[in-house]
């Protein structure tokens, strides 16, 4: 048995391609006759708020099906902050601690890049993705 991702509107990053795959899992579930009655309506929501999400995200991404970062509003600063350190050129510094990095307004650098990114929403959490 392999495991699968569960997306749900409290991670700080999604990957489309697990949603894709739990859209896929679900719909076989629903599917599958020997799914107890009791379970169906729980899995029925999940499936709709995933297909809604789905829908809309993949409007905006050109990526969706090969894998989009969905990243959370709240976690979105944190986020810019790794990508910037995960893209700074070589060498590194020995401590992301020291000058420039500890005066960088890491709020207004999120900020400007959401630019580039566009706001969808999962299950009444806003996320954001390119």
């Amino acid at each position: 048995m392999t495991y699968e991702p569960i997306p749900t509107n409290d991670d700080d990053v999604i990957d489309s391609r697990d949603v894709i795959a739990r859209i896929e899992s679900l719909t076989a579930m629903l599917d599958d006759e020997d799914t107890p009655n009791d379970e169906r309506k729980d899995l029925v929501t999940e499936l709709d708020a995933l297909i809604s999400f789905a829908q809309e995200a993949a409007d905006y991404s050109e990526d969706w099906t090969y894998g989009a970062v969905c990243v959370r509003e709240s976690y979105f600063t944190d986020y810019a902050r790794e990508l910037a350190e995960d893209t700074m050129p070589y060498p590194r510094p020995k401590v992301l601690n020291e000058w420039p990095w500890r005066h960088i307004d890491w709020d207004a650098a999120a900020d400007a890049l959401k630019e580039d990114y566009t706001a969808v929403t999962f299950d009444g959490v806003t996320y954001y993705v390119r």
